[in-house]
Parts: structure tokens; C-alpha cells; sequence
């Protein structure tokens, strides 16, 4: 409700918002201040300020500016809303008092909290109770909007991730994490957030998703967080499970493993790949299986997923796990962890569909900017300080890739810093990780192993080694029977067997 509330050099407040009502209805805002602020985020009325009467447009909306006597740094404003009707409004959320006389940047969500249904829909200053369902594919997404106030002048870029809170991104939402980039000039972006097609019935829900890491020199407004609250459709226990349709199926690969609603064409043909089978249940199965495993195999998902595992490996090395297949022994896992292979995945496939105009310009641009950064985060400058030379900078990543490179191919790593003698150089640093993460050889050996990670990753949404399971047991087993048949998944009956599991299937439904 209150965007930001101001001290000016008349020796007054100001505090400037927006509200919904119903369509060309007054609404009487009342103002409060109060010096504490609930851990929750909203308000209470400690001190009433005054009132003023707003009349939405057409939109339902209206903003309004509210001038009261000048309040100390850091005092919290909060408001209430009451509608024709009566009907009065709990309080919003807070607002601190701002620096004096100006309107510092800065970028906040349009709405602290909105409920949707599970066919999702807006999450903005104008979102009510949605009882919408998911269209024929089973997409249900719900769209965010950020603002961006103040000074708009410069370009500016924030964080966004998803929180779990009693919906969780297993089996209500997929996991949501980007950067939010605002051109000058520019003040409001929208992301969206997949939800899950299931016919669990579980009531109202919850999940959140949080502002952080603004940059360009503006700050975090109120509200920094938004509780998005999903409103079940299911009132009865379900009899049948929605990952058995074919274009539930194919949709939520999509979301698994490309964190993208399917394009029109790729859902088609997908879809028909299990449909053309007819009633013939032993064709069905077997293509769900190709289906499902090709979502790993894509020109997509090996440019952007495989290439964050391969990026890790290269910058860490291997991690030890504990196994009993076959007696208590340690064994090399993959570095990387769901929680931050997620996120960096979506981050490089960030606008990407393969096939659409643009799209390897749009790759491209997000590896070079994600490759930036990761060489620039804590962890890898403690691992590659940039006082390294460029010789021993290459020779511990291919040591941590576990590839003797070619000579052309780590001579043509160390030329990435021309005549440096140290690796201080961030764009240097970033291509010559890349020259060894795409390296042919990685690519070969790392790929049995990424492929049995990803089961767990994408169908589980979970590490090899989080419960239900205890150890790497289970990963042991089935990268070995994966070795066995030479990487043929269909004969090591890998990818059923995980499209099978009562794991995966309760994610959705009934097993």
C-alpha cells in the first residue's frame, strides 16, 4: 500500500503509495506510525496520523500522496483501508521514514502477499483470489512484479529467489531464482513463478519469494518479500495422478529440467511422441521413457544444467560420499549441490528456448555474465586467488576436471590473459573457465555421472544423499549399472525406474 515515505525540507512527511479498490468506490485510507515494526513485516497503530479519501480507476487502482508533520529517521508508517462498504483492511506493510529532502532508489515488490489458485495468475497491486485452473498442458504460473522508485536514471539489477513456507518447491511450485535487470529509465519488472499440476488435497498453502542483491546503488524497499498463498482445487482424494497424462508429463519436464513453461511446438510434439502410441501400454511406456530422458540429452539442458555441473567440477573437483553398494566405501560425487545448481542453471537459461530467434545470442550472453560472476564469488577467489599465474591457474582447473588436456588445448586456456602474469584479469578468468568446463574430454567423461545426479536433481528435486536416502548408496548403484550398459538408460532401466518411483508420483498424485 505505502511505497515510501519521505522527509522533505518544509518540515514535512510524505508518504506516497498505491491502493485497489473496487472499480470507482472511495476508499478512506488512515494513516499510523509506530517506532517498532512486527517481525512479519506489517505494522500497527501505535500514533494515528490522519486520513484521506481515494477514488480508483478503472484499473481499480489509485495512487495517492499523504502529507503529515516531519518524523524522525527510521519511524515506521503504516496504513489501513476502508471500502464503501465498511470493511476495513488489516494493517499494511511497513514503511520506514527515508533520508531528508529526497526519494532515495530503490525496488520493492508491488504486493506484499496474494492468494492464486493452482492455475496461477498475477501477483500485483490489482491480484484477488484466483479460482483458475491449469490450461491443457497443466501450466499454472504466477507473475511477480517488481518497482523500481526514486532516482530511475542509472541501470540497476536485483536478486529474486523462492522460499519454501508450507508449499514447498517439490511438490507445489518450481524453484525460482534470477536477477532482475532494470535499464534506465526502466521501473517495474515482471518474473514468473511455475506452479505444479497435482491433485493432492492440502488446503491453502504458502511460499515466498525475496529481494536481494540490489545493485547501482539502490536499496530494498518495503516489501521486500512476498507470501504468495495457493488456494487448493482439490477437495476430494484424487483417484488418478496427472503425471500420467501425456501433456502433464511433457509439461512438467519442461519445468524439471528447462524451469520454462513448454513453447507451443515442443508441446505438441512431445505430447504426440506418447499419444501416437494409442492404447498400447507396453509403446506408452517406452516412450515416456525416451520422452523423459531426452528433456537431459536436449541441446537446452546440456548447454545450460550440464555445463553449471561441469563448471563446478572444474572449479572444486569431486566431493566424497559414503556408499554401502557393494560394502561401506567412499566415492567421488559431483560437487555441486541442488541448492546451487539451480539457481545458476536458470540463471545461464534465463530467456533461452532453443529453436526461437536469437536464442544462441541469448545463451551466450548469459554464459559469459554468469562465468563473470561465479570467478568473482568468495569460494572461487579462496580456491584461485589472482595472484596465481596464468599457467597455474589453468593447470588447477584441468587438475580439478580430472583431464590431461592437450597441449593446444591448455595453451589456448592460458592465452586467454594475453601477456598477464597474474589472473587478476575477471573476463580472463571467466573465458579460460569455460575453455576447460566445455573442454570435449570433460564433456565425455563427466556425462554418465551428470545424468544419474540429474535423476535426483530433476525428478526427486532433491541431492543423491538427502532423505529419503542417507548416503550415496543409491547414486552408487546407479551410475555403476549405468557404466554396465555403456550408458544405455534404457537397458540399465534407469530412467523408468525413477519415473516409476512412489517418490516421484507422489510429488503429483497418487502412486
Amino acid at each position: 500500500m505505502i511505497e515510501y515515505c519521505t522527509n522533505n525540507a518544509n518540515g514535512t512527511t510524505t508518504c506516497h503509495g498505491r491502493q485497489d479498490c473496487a472499480r470507482n468506490s472511495p476508499c478512506k485510507i488512515e494513516f499510523y506510525e509506530s517506532n517498532v515494526c512486527h517481525a512479519s513485516g506489517y505494522g500497527e497503530g501505535k500514533d494515528y496520523l490522519g486520513s484521506i479519501v481515494v477514488t480508483p480507476d478503472a484499473t481499480c487502482e489509485a495512487s495517492f500522496d499523504f502529507a503529515t508533520p516531519s518524523f524522525l529517521l527510521g519511524q515506521y508508517f503504516t496504513a489501513t483501508a476502508t471500502d464503501a462498504m465498511g470493511d476495513t483492511s488489516e494493517f499494511s506493510a511497513c514503511t520506514k521514514v527515508a533520508m531528508s529532502g529526497t526519494t532515495p532508489p530503490y525496488c520493492h515488490f508491488e504486493n506484499p502477499k496474494c492468494t492464486v489458485g493452482e492455475g496461477g495468475g498475477p501477483c500485483g497491486s490489482a491480484a484477488r483470489l484466483m479460482s483458475s485452473t491449469p490450461d491443457a498442458s497443466g501450466t499454472g504460473t504466477v507473475s511477480i512484479t517488481v518497482n523500481r522508485a526514486g532516482d530511475v536514471s542509472t541501470a540497476a539489477t536485483v536478486d529474486y529467489q523462492t522460499v519454501d513456507g508450507t508449499a514447498t518447491q517439490k511438490k507445489k511450485y518450481t524453484i525460482a531464482s534470477g536477477t532482475l535487470s532494470f535499464a534506465a529509465g526502466e521501473t517495474s519488472k515482471t518474473s514468473t513463478i511455475l506452479l505444479t499440476n497435482e491433485d493432492l488435497v492440502e488446503g491453502k498453502q504458502t511460499f515466498y519469494v525475496v529481494l536481494l542483491n540490489p545493485t547501482g546503488g539502490i536499496t530494498l524497499g518495503d516489501p521486500s518479500s512476498i507470501a504468495i498463498t495457493i488456494n487448493d482445487r482439490d477437495t476430494s482424494p484424487p483417484t488418478t495422478n496427472p503425471i500420467d497424462d501425456p501433456a502433464n508429463f511433457v509439461t512438467q519436464h519442461y519445468a524439471d529440467f528447462l524451469s520454462r513453461v513448454p513453447d507451443s511446438g515442443g508441446l505438441a510434439f512431445w505430447t504426440n511422441e506418447i499419444t501416437s502410441c494409442g492404447a498400447d501400454q507396453a509403446c506408452i511406456q517406452v516412450k515416456r521413457i525416451n520422452v523423459s530422458a531426452a528433456y537431459f540429452l536436449s541441446i537446452e539442458f546440456q548447454q545450460t544444467g550440464y555445463l553449471v555441473e561441469r563448471i563446478y567440477k572444474a572449479a572444486y573437483g569431486d566431493a566424497n560420499g559414503s556408499s554401502t553398494f557393494g560394502g561401506a566405501h567412499q566415492v567421488a560425487v559431483p560437487v555441486v549441490r541442488y541448492s546451487e545448481f539451480m539457481p545458476d542453471t536458470q540463471r545461464i537459461g534465463q530467456g533461452v528456448v532453443v529453436g526461437q530467434t536469437g536464442w544462441e545470442q541469448a545463451l551466450e550472453n548469459n554464459k559469459q555474465n554468469f562465468t563473470a560472476k561465479f570467478v568473482q564469488r568468495s569460494r572461487f577467489l579462496s580456491v584461485f586467488p589472482t595472484s596465481m599465474t596464468p599457467a597455474q591457474f589453468v593447470d588447477k582447473l584441468f587438475m580439478n576436471a580430472g583431464v590431461t588436456p592437450s597441449v593446444s588445448d591448455r595453451q589456448a586456456a592460458i592465452n586467454e590473459f594475453g601477456s598477464a602474469t597474474t589472473t587478476a584479469d575477471v573476463a580472463a578468468r571467466a573465458r579460460a573457465l569455460r575453455d576447460v568446463s566445455e573442454n570435449s574430454i570433460l564433456n565425455s567423461q563427466e556425462f554418465n555421472r551428470a545424468f544419474v545426479l540429474m535423476q535426483f536433481f530433476g525428478y526427486l528435486r532433491r541431492n543423491p544423499n538427502d532423505p529419503q536416502d542417507t548416503d550415496y548408496t543409491g547414486y552408487d548403484f546407479w551410475l555403476t549399472k549405468l557404466n554396465q550398459f555403456n550408458g544405455n538408460f534404457v537397458n540399465a532401466e534407469m530412467v523408468k525406474a525413477f519415473i516409476t518411483s512412489g517418490e516421484y508420483r507422489q510429488r503429483f498424485g497418487p502412486q
